[in-house]
């Protein structure tokens, strides 16, 4: 049985000619000018619609209103979204331009506090110039296509990677398992593939018998209308149930393993995910199923000692008030919105990685991962 292999182009660089980037894994040196592609999330599952863009102001909105979501997915829209608008840079040298292209960075970087794959990638890409001016580049055009190649490369990067999160993580799944996902870390919230769903993904590409249980994911409704979408598209057998069913269908012995995915974990390996991850560890603690997060190296926050240290993302009362348009509760009702909530590392099994699954002591052997010594 074989997985859908159009998959889907979620973040994307489409140059003047329409070819898209990086369709097949290798670069080309015509893909400027262009603009910034994304799916539009929020019309999904109704309409499966793109948006394309250069300016600052809409990659902004599009990252702060979920048009793209899941971290690794907002890394590389930011990335790709940087370099679409450097394009129109009128700076006559190469100090002038990082000027302007680290204050779009924070710009950007400010749109959402959660997820460490947005502040990572803009990051690593403003760096990447920075050591271009310093050996010795001095064009301005040649730096910006320096910054396009860069975020092209954290794109490639992230489709290996969760490639290979796939390959480690479908070691865990037995034939006929059952499983938990809660919000949409799959095709939709990376470049491709996913991070908790891709060992889905590469079990079902196997032939294994598997039945995906999509927690809905209040308020925005992720698990129903992202995940749910994307793994009938590729064939998978889900069934979508309300967050509040997660302890029934776990009582029932439906489920024997529940993967989700990560916004940043910190060196202790707490993690933070959508809001009602933490109640699926505790119930999946209570029932002794494996829980199991699935992330790339770049969510991992080293410099946070624990999970207490992570900023919560508070998002506006009215995707409660009125959920998806509907007013469903009072219009002037005060409500609680955080948009993440903090795993303990307690309840967490292992932490599943391009490089392999780290188990217990997290606080070690993240290290060992990231080949950062202890101290």
């Amino acid at each position: 049985m074989e997985v859908d292999k159009t998959m889907l182009d979620t973040v994307r660089w489409i140059n003047s000619e329409g070819i898209i980037f990086p369709a097949t894994g290798k670069t080309d040196k015509n893909f400027l000018p262009g603009k910034l592609r994304l799916i539009d999330q929020t019309v999904l599952p109704e309409q499966f619609a793109y948006v394309e863009t250069d300016d600052r102001q809409e990659i902004f909105d599009y990252i702060k209103r979920l048009v793209v979501r899941g971290a690794p997915a907002i890394g590389c829209a930011a990335a790709l979204g940087l370099a679409a608008v450097s394009q129109h840079s009128t700076a006559g040298n190469p100090s002038d331009f990082l000027c302007e292209i680290r204050k779009t960075a924070d710009y950007l970087s400010s749109s959402r506090p959660t997820a460490v794959n947005l502040s990572w990638a803009l990051k690593r890409v403003v760096s990447h110039v920075e050591k271009s001016v310093s050996g010795g580049v001095g064009c301005v055009d040649r730096l910006k296509e320096v910054l396009l190649a860069e975020a092209l490369e954290i794109v490639r990067e992230d489709i290996e990677m969760c490639k290979e999160i796939g390959q480690n993580g479908v070691e865990l799944i037995r034939n006929g398992a059952g499983i938990l996902t809660h919000c949409n870390a799959g095709a939709l919230a990376t470049a491709d593939y996913g991070t908790a769903l891709s060992p889905i993904y590469a079990a079902h590409e196997k032939g294994l018998e598997i039945k995906v249980y999509s927690d809905e994911t209040r308020p925005l409704l992720q698990g129903s209308r992202l995940t749910a979408w994307e793994l009938k598209r590729a064939g998978v057998d889900v069934t979508t149930i309300c967050d509040n069913m997660a302890a029934q269908v776990m009582k029932e012995g439906k489920i024997d393993l529940v993967i989700v995915g990560a916004d940043r974990i910190a060196a202790n390996g707490d993690t933070a995910n959508k809001i009602g991850t933490y109640g699926v560890a505790i119930l999946a603690k209570h029932h002794r199923i494996p829980f199991y997060i699935a992330a790339p190296y770049s969510t991992v926050d080293i410099a946070i000692k624990d999970g207490s240290g992570i900023p919560i993302e508070e998002r506006d009362g009215d995707e409660i008030r009125r959920g998806l348009g509907k007013l469903t509760a009072p219009s002037d009702v005060s409500v609680y919105n955080p948009a993440f909530d903090v795993t303990p590392h307690s309840l967490i099994t292992g932490i599943i990685t391009e490089r392999g699954i780290i188990t217990k002591p997290f606080i070690t052997n993240i290290r060992k991962m990231l080949g950062r010594k202890l101290g």
